[in-house]
């Protein structure tokens, strides 16, 4: 028995992923977990079990080692990338209230991302890194007029986001420059890289808390005035609320993993572009009980101004199991009620 388990483990695929008590992260992990990897997480304080205990009894699927490490510093990400298949980047400084954005958020979110690619490097065995970026790399630009479709092509204005300095401006610019520098070392250094951008991303995970995202999109049925501003925003900065169900996006950044001689650049991951005037209509339809306010959408388009394309994705293959805001509403509003955010 103990000779076929060492068998089984020595066929297994291992993948390294960062940033395992994130919101995507941990749900990537699970799924990792699920399709027969042994899994590497890393965290900057494995011993905090209010922030990692899903770790824990994510264990019981499978074999998963939580390791220290942490951007900021040089090489702690060594252990965890070493005899690593794939390595999927995922943790990010997500500080959104820094005093000073391009000290606080935006060099940490390059640096990071350079300080794990050079322990990919070194470890010698990655096949291939897959880099989260985030559809607000592709998306932050003036937007005049209706009809625009947004590909691969498209990247945030980082000089007009840092002469505007107009709300979390500082998030789509460490987007753009982090994926921009991961794409420079990966040529001069070898490295097989993708990055995949995704829209606004919902649904269950294993995270003990839920990030901006899920009490956004719940917000119209919660009442939450602060989180229905976060969706406002979305759309005047966008020009739609473009939205992926959680397991759609982890599923596609195995795909693009595995797909290590055919895939290459850049990748939006979103199912559907949505609005705040289709969303209050389709919620207060949808549940009633909840007292959808039907003026909130007042002064806002009554279509997406744009539309954030994954036909990229598509093409090479992906299918999304979550296509209609039925389908991943129905989820999500059952993830919100269980973590106390929506009320049965």
């Amino acid at each position: 028995m103990a000779a076929a388990a060492a068998a089984d483990d020595a066929r297994r695929k291992t993948a390294c992923v960062t940033g395992g008590n994130g919101y995507i992260a941990s749900a990537l992990v699970k799924m990792l977990l699920e399709n027969g990897y042994a899994v590497k997480t890393t965290v900057r304080n494995p011993d905090d079990m209010e922030k990692n205990s899903h770790l824990k009894d994510l264990q019981a699927l499978g074999p998963l080692e939580v390791l220290r490490a942490d951007l900021d510093e040089e090489g702690s990400f060594d252990e965890a990338v070493a005899g690593c298949d794939y390595a999927f980047l995922v943790a990010a400084p997500v500080n959104l209230n820094a005093e000073n954005p391009e000290k606080e958020l935006i060099e940490p979110a390059v640096r990071g991302t350079l300080n794990v690619m050079r322990s990919c490097v070194r470890a010698g065995t990655v096949k291939r890194v897959v880099l989260t970026s985030s559809a607000a790399a592709v998306s932050s630009r003036p937007l005049p007029g209706h009809g625009h479709v947004l590909d691969e092509e498209s990247w945030s204005d980082v000089e007009f986001l840092r002469a505007s300095k107009s709300g979390a401006w500082a998030y789509p610019v460490s987007k753009v420059l982090l994926e921009k520098a991961a794409c420079e070392f990966a040529k001069e250094n070898g490295v097989s890289l993708v990055t995949i951008c995704p829209v606004v991303t919902v649904g269950a995970a294993p995270a003990i808390k839920a990030t901006t995202s899920v009490p956004a999109v719940l917000s119209l049925l919660s009442g939450d005035k602060a989180m229905a501003g976060i969706l406002e925003v979305t759309e005047r900065a966008s020009g739609s609320i473009p939205m992926v169900h959680v397991a759609d996006l982890c599923r596609a950044e195995i795909f693009l993993a595995e797909k290590e001689s055919s895939a290459s650049g850049r990748y939006i991951c979103g199912s559907l572009n949505t609005n705040a005037a289709e969303l209050c209509r389709f919620l207060a339809a949808k549940y009633p009980q909840y007292n959808v306010k039907a003026d909130w959408a007042s002064g806002l388009p009554e279509k997406p101004r744009a539309c954030i394309s994954s036909a990229k994705l598509v093409g090479e293959g992906f299918q999304f199991g979550y296509k209609t805001l039925d389908e991943i509403y129905d989820d999500v509003v059952d993830y919100g009620r269980a973590l106390g955010i929506l009320p049965y």
